[in-house]
């Protein structure tokens, strides 16, 4: 059984989890935080590296515990000190940790107040109103609580679309293996670039419909085959995926692509305007009475009933029909189209690399430009910026600028936006550096009103010039903080300033809705990889994946500027 980053990182976040529970030592606690960080974001997997037998400990902030605890992990799928550890926590505390936005010291308080003995006793506390009467909560996170544990009973559960990749990725190299097999391709929410997946469908071109099917029920990750037939399959992986296979002939393919990629709603006008035409629509083609006459491309779908072909990102049933329709799809911006990145972090705060090293790391892919943008003092637990140290780490930028001639470092920061709108540095220094990427983080839990009140007055700012991750959230762990984000959106249109589309794996901020808001807005968006490490730079693939379901184009995005036209554009923003 292969074991991805992902589980290996979620095991060490659970293990940060209940130590910190049980009172630990902070330091080991942050050690495992961070290890799990790391794992997540390497951009190969440690089980290639286990077998091709290198030194984890080279890995930053991986010693020779957490090597052979990674090891260990790699070759057994578990980690007996995190059994030992579940084995000391009562299940209520576990069970709690699942609910996103209560972390550990939050499900402590909440036990040791209330009695918790489960998911229930905190659902009844929270309908009767007892939550908010705690210190540190009230009816707000009372309100969020009460949202999660619903939609925990009556979603199925999802996974990142930045987790999922490598399990799709894997399982698609492992399938073009077989023969007989033509082409491979995930379709579903995962090829529309939905932020989170509920399982994976995996269509296959091929004549050789048993064979491919033994093959795909034989993955070495399956845990359960669900189904199984000629041409069709289910399964279950160990981190309860499901995965389902269509083999289909290449006569079938578009059609078969079109129907299993989605979305519900698209489809179903797309089989609307067909029936319009008298044609039947459906995973097997287009077809006159019993003639097949298209569906070997998606191509020839769209053509048949009188449209151009539409992206996937876009298939929503959002207007995209009406726009083929009236020729005004947009050209959604590409990965190559950004030559720089707007926010990245190094070793001065809570980054794992240094100056130069992120450059280099950018100049391999192709940037032109890397904006520096180290947390202000406010954020103490990222060792964030003084004035005195963020003016030293200019004239060190200043310095490595001179040597440089195929990349320019931007001196920027990301500054808190404090809880009365102002900003965490002097206005003496925020005016000497190129751009100031303003970030919310604290006090989510105040009023729409106050919330985006404070931002507004933030973007009124001199020398502001973008707003990172707009709404706060993590993708399955905190809510976005309540804000009028049109409001948001026009304060930057009348300002000059920018929003971020944030392309953390964790954030995907700003929303594929308010982007297209945006859009239509004249709203410029930086895609940006708020980068903590050298290989967080690639996730600048799922911010354009976001940006692409916002229907931007490469005009409406920052960073697709040279560098010439980007300095004009931030000194606007510097000078209103």
């Amino acid at each position: 059984m292969a074991v991805h980053n992902g589980e290996v990182a979620a095991i060490f976040e659970e293990m940060a989890d209940l130590l910190e529970i049980d009172g630990a030592n902070p330091f080991r606690v942050r050690a495992y935080r961070f290890a799990a960080r790391t794992v997540r974001d390497l951009t190969r997997e440690v089980a290639e590296m286990v077998a091709r037998g290198e030194d984890l400990t080279n890995l930053p902030g991986i010693g020779e515990d957490l090597a052979g605890k990674i090891l260990e992990i790699v070759r057994t799928g578990t980690l007996a000190a995190l059994e030992t550890q579940r084995s000391k926590t009562p299940a209520t505390l576990t069970e709690l940790l699942r609910i996103p936005g209560l972390g550990p010291k939050r499900v402590q308080s909440l036990i040791q107040a209330l009695n918790l003995r489960g998911l229930s006793d905190l659902q009844q506390a929270a309908l009767g109103k007892r939550i908010r009467t705690l210190p540190g909560f009230g009816e707000k996170t009372e309100q969020h609580i009460l949202e999660a544990l619903s939609a925990r009973t009556g979603k199925e559960s999802r996974l990142q679309l930045a987790v999922a990749t490598p399990y799709a990725e894997a399982f698609v190299a492992y399938l073009r293996q077989c023969p007989g097999v033509g082409r491979v391709v995930v379709a579903g929410s995962y090829r529309r670039g939905r932020e989170t997946i509920g399982d994976l469908d995996i269509l296959v071109t091929g004549h050789a419909g048993r064979a491919i099917s033994d093959r795909f029920v034989r993955y070495p990750e399956v845990r359960e085959v669900l189904a199984q037939g000629e041409t069709k399959a289910s399964v279950r992986l160990q981190n309860h995926l499901q995965v389902d296979l269509r083999v289909v002939p290449d006569e079938s393919y578009g059609a078969a692509l079109l129907y299993f990629t989605g979305g519900k709603d698209h489809n179903v006008v797309l089989r609307q305007l067909a029936q319009e035409r008298g044609l039947k629509l459906n995973e097997y083609g287009v077809f006159r009475g019993t003639v097949r006459f298209a569906g070997d491309t998606e191509e020839s779908v769209y053509a048949a009933v009188g449209l151009p072909w539409i992206p996937p990102e876009l298939r929503e049933n959002r207007g995209e029909i009406e726009a083929a329709q009236e020729g005004r799809l947009p050209k959604l911006v590409e990965v190559q189209d950004l030559v720089g990145d707007l926010h990245a972090h190094t070793t001065a705060t809570d980054g794992r690399h240094s100056l130069s090293e992120m450059a280099d790391a950018a100049r391999r892919r192709g940037l032109r430009y890397l904006a520096i943008t180290d947390h202000s003092r406010r954020l103490a637990m990222a060792k964030g910026l003084t004035a005195t140290r963020l003016s030293a780490q200019m004239d060190e930028i200043d310095r490595l600028n001179k040597d440089f001639t195929d990349i320019r470092l931007l001196k920027g920061i990301e500054v808190d936006i404090l809880e009365d709108g102002a900003l965490d540095l002097p206005d003496d220094v925020l005016g000497r550096l190129d751009l100031v990427v303003g970030a919310v983080h604290s006090h989510f839990n105040l009023s729409k009103p106050k919330q985006t009140d404070r931002i507004l007055k933030a973007m009124d700012h001199p020398h502001f010039s973008i707003l990172a991750h707009p709404s706060g959230r993590l993708i399955g762990r905190r809510e976005p903080y309540d804000v009028d984000m049109s409001r948001i959106i026009r304060k930057a249109r009348e300002r000059g300033c920018f929003l971020e589309v944030n392309a953390h794996r964790d954030r995907l901020d700003l929303t594929d809705i308010h982007c297209q808001i945006a859009r239509d807005e004249g709203v410029l968006l930086a895609v940006s990889s708020d980068a903590h490490s050298m290989g967080d730079l690639d996730d600048r693939r799922y911010g354009i994946g976001q940006a692409r379901r916002g229907w931007l184009q490469k005009s409406d995005v920052l960073n697709t500027r040279s560098y010439a036209e980007l300095k004009r554009l931030l000194r606007r923003t510097m000078e209103t």
